[in-house]
C-alpha cells in the first residue's frame, strides 16, 4: 500500500469538517423543558383541587345484624308509587305537604324516623327528590325499603 502525501492544511481542513458535523448535546436541565412540565403540573393540580367529587348521598348504614328499637309514634310512613305519586296515611300528597308534615313532626319528636316504601318500578329521580327533601329537613333517621310484588 502506498501512502498519499497529505499536507498539514488538508489535514486541518478534514478534521474541522468532521468536528463541525457533530451535533451539540443539549442538557435537559438547561433547556427549560423540565421547568415547563413542572409549571404545567402545578397548574393541573391547582385546577383539579377545585372540583368537588362528592356528589352522591352520604348515608350512615347500620352495621350487619344490628337492630334499633324505635317508638311507633316516631315513625312517619310514606309510600312512593310507580307513577311518582306519594301516599301518606292512605291519601295522595304533594312534596310540599310532605315537607311541612316532616318539619312539624320533627318539632314534636326530634328522634323521628322517616320510612319510605318504594314501588319497584318507580323511576329513580322520584326517590332522589324525596331523599333530598328529607336531608334538607335534617331528618337523622331515614329508612327505605323496596315493596315486594305479589305474583
Amino acid at each position: 500500500m502506498k501512502s498519499l502525501p497529505v499536507s498539514f492544511f488538508q489535514l486541518k481542513k478534514l478534521t474541522m469538517h468532521i468536528t463541525t458535523k457533530r451535533k451539540k448535546r443539549i442538557d435537559v436541565a438547561e433547556s427549560g423543558v423540565l421547568s415547563d412540565i413542572a409549571f404545567l403540573l402545578i397548574i393541573f393540580f391547582i385546577v383539579i383541587a377545585v372540583f368537588n367529587v362528592n356528589t352522591g348521598f352520604i348515608l350512615g348504614l347500620p352495621r350487619k345484624n344490628s337492630s334499633k328499637i324505635v317508638n311507633v309514634e316516631d315513625i312517619v310512613k310514606a309510600r312512593l308509587e310507580q307513577d311518582g305519586s306519594l301516599l301518606y296515611e292512605n291519601r295522595r300528597i304533594t312534596l310540599d305537604f310532605l315537607e311541612n308534615t316532616v318539619v312539624e313532626r320533627l318539632k314534636l319528636r326530634p328522634n323521628m324516623t322517616f320510612l319510605l316504601t318504594i314501588h319497584p318500578d318507580t323511576p329513580y329521580q322520584y326517590v332522589v327528590d324525596i331523599v333530598n327533601l328529607v336531608r334538607k329537613d335534617q331528618v337523622e333517621n331515614f329508612s327505605f325499603r323496596m315493596e315486594t310484588l305479589e305474583q
